[in-house]
């Protein structure tokens, strides 16, 4: 049986909820997946930091209060964020990386993320801005030092939809694909079609945690163009940069185009969007499209994602799922490590 020792960057919901999971299930892990868990270090820009490397209570760390600075009440604990000393001291195998997405120029995760890979610790992260903005930098690195960055979280959250189309979906030839990838604008959209104005929508969706206080990266879907870079690059092989992707967002839309739709047998939905072209060429955006109630997407409402991948082998292949949650993305870095010890299983055979 495998133990392996993780150290925590960021300690919101998501890493806050793997903590609890590794409380509650780490003995079924035993026993189900083959390994456990030992959280040795966590890191906060807001908390602190702590490190012990025999290993820190799960369930503790799970009902930390958020004060600022509270690990400075542990014992080893301080109200500084030692992000380098946590993640390249703390004796960690696997860094969890969940920390907010700077979609400028993906830092400071991607400093983060180096250090790790540089000292041969494996990554797993759902932050987006790594991977779209340095994906092949860190991959190579990675690869360097024989060590793994997995980032299934990075686009739909819980959700396996980076696996899902590499491994289940290898050989059918995948030539695109379209995709509802960020819940917020999708639940203000079904709101608009209930009768709420844009604006009325937002602040619906704000209420209930769905949206920032600053919704601009969701409804102009600059959160979506990142997610496109990932996906692009990932299963077409492109080599797309943020600039490289058309992006327009929702805040345009008002009543009338979503009752006109409506009359029409149709609904509008955010669609992020890359193609294979026939000269090889990979074409991508982000915008609001009008689809016919009988397309794979249109049905899909509240704050849920999907995405429609098109084959050669298998036309189109469309799987659906929670695109947020603390719960759901917490999972999705335990899937990360899942594979991490799986891949090492098949290296031993």
């Amino acid at each position: 049986m495998t133990e392996y020792k993780l150290a925590l960057v960021g300690f919101g919901g998501v890493n806050r909820a793997l903590a609890q999971l590794i409380a509650e299930r780490n003995h079924r892990w035993k026993t189900e997946l083959g390994f456990t868990l030992k959280i040795v270090g966590v890191t906060d820009l807001f908390l602190g930091s702590i490190i012990n490397r025999e290993g820190l209570d799960a369930a503790l760390l799970a009902k930390l209060p958020a004060t600022q600075g509270a690990f400075a009440q542990w014992p080893t604990g301080t109200a500084e964020a030692l992000n380098e000393a946590v993640i390249k001291d703390s004796g960690a195998d696997i860094i969890a990386e969940a920390t907010f997405t700077n979609p400028v120029d993906g830092e400071p995760a991607t400093s983060f993320c180096r250090w790790a890979l540089e000292r041969g610790k494996h990554v797993v992260t759902t932050n987006k801005g790594p991977i779209a903005l340095h994906g092949a930098e860190l991959k190579a690195l990675a690869q360097h030092n024989n060590v793994a960055f997995e980032y299934e979280g990075s686009v739909m959250s819980g959700t396996p939809v980076i696996r899902l189309a590499k491994q289940s979906l290898a050989g059918s030839e995948i030539t695109g694909f379209e995709g509802i990838l960020n819940g917020t604008s999708n639940f203000v959209l079904t709101c608009m079609e209930g009768g709420l104005g844009f604006v009325e929508a937002v602040k619906k969706a704000q209420e209930l945690g769905y949206a920032e206080a600053d919704p601009t990266a969701d409804v102009e879907g600059h959160d979506v163009r990142l997610k496109v870079v990932i996906l692009a690059n990932e299963l077409l092989d492109a080599k797309l940069t943020v600039n490289d992707v058309a992006c327009n967002g929702i805040s345009a839309l008002g009543l009338d185009d979503i009752e006109k739709a409506r009359q029409d047998g149709a609904r509008w939905k955010l669609i992020g969007a890359a193609t294979r072209n026939t000269d090889g060429a990979i074409s991508a955006s982000v915008e609001p499209r009008l689809l016919n109630n009988d397309h794979p997407l249109a049905s899909i409402s509240g704050a849920t994602n999907a995405v429609s991948f098109t084959s050669e082998l298998l036309g189109a292949v469309t799987v659906s799922g929670p695109g947020a949650g603390r719960t759901e993305t917490a999972f999705a870095l335990l899937s990360d490590i899942i594979n991490i010890h799986q891949s090492a299983a098949r290296n031993q055979e």
